[in-house]
């Protein structure tokens, strides 16, 4: 047959198609990953991070990864309980570089939402669903970032490992404090990028992109005090839930010290920078020099005084054991974050001081991973304000401390430099994390797919992906 002019035309437009088609499959495969990853119940009570973590392991094998390097790896007497472990193979001229999410997330009931909590709606500009934000958007970016680099044959300077693990949120088996136990050899890793850093909005104005290099320190204490008890119809002044009540209102009523440090003088003054943002001179005022009064004004909203200061709060009671009986005992947890740094021992001992009962024992619940801040050398720095630049100019880098946990406290405790940082952007002032209607930008999700595709690139000594 005769290829004439036609016939060109014809096969051009039928390859035009054909590469529009794939770049738009590329660019709708991450909302399919995302989709995917948010529509699998994936909580401690009734969900199965295996599940969620062997779709992922289906996309990474698809896309040309050899089974060797994907793993589904749970305890053998915890089949929900899986953790992907991924490995991108590079030259090996440097250490790996681990890519970090968890996939389970905290419970949610159709009832409190407007959406189905477990399926990814779309509208009004954004994605609603249980763990939108927290953490199945950077676990589906990690995935397809893998996916990309597989397909297109990339050979990084260094490994690439990807982990999405179980029970960040709640339950008693977490992925990270497991592998890091059993499997270490599989996420060893010269440094980590992990959640705990967000890129900030206020007003609808891009702000600050976060780089977490510190959290505060879970820990809690078990209160208990126990009494022979008797009959209620002859009470005595030696009461178990009177003793542990009296100690828990003097506990409410103590305050540990406002003490900063270099990555919390380094938020406040980015956040004093900020148009708009509530009391902006005295954060930018305690950042230059502490001073009693402006840290007594700070106190009063929430979260600075979370910031500034080692908090320990009940948040269990349980006592007695019949409504016409004198209480044998009384128990409480006592949740303490504690600035990094500090020695959960000297909290302890603090408790035992302000309770001011000998009556009331106080003992640490399980272990403790405490660790300082992650250094942020200029290997990582440098990248991160590079791309951030790029993207969003006039945006600044703001080192951050978390008053929550991650895992990455696991990485810190066992030496491993872990840092926070997404470029994910949301409203300061609308978090929803944990809470109803949890919500991602479909802006937002594409632009921190890019950043963390660019970040991993310069990183590993990649060429950088185009928009």
């Amino acid at each position: 047959m005769r290829f004439t002019r036609s016939h060109f035309t014809r096969a051009l437009l039928a390859w035009t198609v054909v590469l529009i088609a794939g770049r738009v499959a590329s660019a709708d495969e991450l909302t399919d990953i995302y989709r995917e990853l948010i529509q699998t119940d994936t909580t401690h009570a009734a969900g199965s991070t295996t599940a969620a973590a062997e779709l992922a392991a289906k996309r990474l094998l698809a896309a040309g990864l050899p089974a060797s390097d994907v793993q589904v790896l749970f305890p053998p007497d915890r089949p929900m309980k899986g953790n992907l472990v991924a490995r991108l193979r590079g030259t090996g001229a440097r250490p790996p570089l681990l890519l970090l999410a968890h996939l389970d997330v905290v419970d949610a009931r159709r009832e409190d939402w407007t959406t189905d909590p477990f399926q990814l709606v779309e509208k009004d500009g954004f994605f609603y669903g249980r763990g939108t934000t927290d953490d199945k958007a950077m676990a589906a970016i990690w995935v397809d970032t893998l996916v990309r680099l597989a397909r297109a044959g990339a050979h990084p300077d260094r490994d690439l490992i990807v982990a999405l693990t179980a029970d960040e949120e709640s339950g008693p088996d977490n992925g990270v404090a497991w592998l890091l136990a059993k499997h270490k050899n599989l996420v060893e890793a010269a440094f980590v990028l992990n959640e705990g850093g967000a890129g900030q909005i206020k007003d609808g104005r891009y702000v600050a992109n976060e780089v977490q290099v510190a959290e505060k320190v879970y820990a809690n204490f078990k209160l208990e005090v126990t009494n022979p008890g008797g009959h209620s119809s002859r009470p005595t002044r030696d009461n178990a839930i009177v003793h542990l009540a009296a100690g828990l209102a003097r506990l409410g009523a103590h305050e540990f010290p406002v003490e900063l440090d270099d990555t919390t003088r380094a938020m406040f003054a980015s956040l004093g920078r900020i148009p708009g943002m509530k009391d902006a001179a005295d954060l930018a005022a305690m950042a230059r020099k502490p001073a009693p009064a402006l840290g007594a004004r700070l106190a009063k909203t929430v979260y600075y005084n979370a910031l500034m200061r080692t908090t320990c709060v009940p948040t269990i009671v349980e006592a007695g054991h019949a409504v016409n009986a004198l209480p044998q005992r009384a128990r409480a947890n006592v949740n303490c974050r504690i600035l990094p740094g500090k020695d959960p021992k000297a909290v302890q001992a603090t408790l035992i001081r302000v309770l001011a009962d000998p009556l009331i024992k106080v003992t640490q619940d399980g272990e403790i991973d405490a660790a300082g801040p992650s250094a942020l050398t200029p290997e990582i720095l440098q990248p991160i304000v590079e791309v951030t630049k790029a993207m969003w100019p006039g945006v600044d880098i703001v080192p951050a401390m978390s008053t929550g946990a991650t895992d990455g406290r696991y990485f810190r405790a066992a030496g491993v430099p872990c840092f926070g940082v997404s470029g994910l952007f949301g409203d300061m002032d609308d978090v929803r994390a944990h809470g109803r209607d949890e919500r991602m930008g479909v802006k937002q999700l594409a632009e921190g797919d890019l950043f963390l595709r660019r970040l991993v690139a310069r990183l590993s000594g990649l060429p950088e992906p185009a928009p």
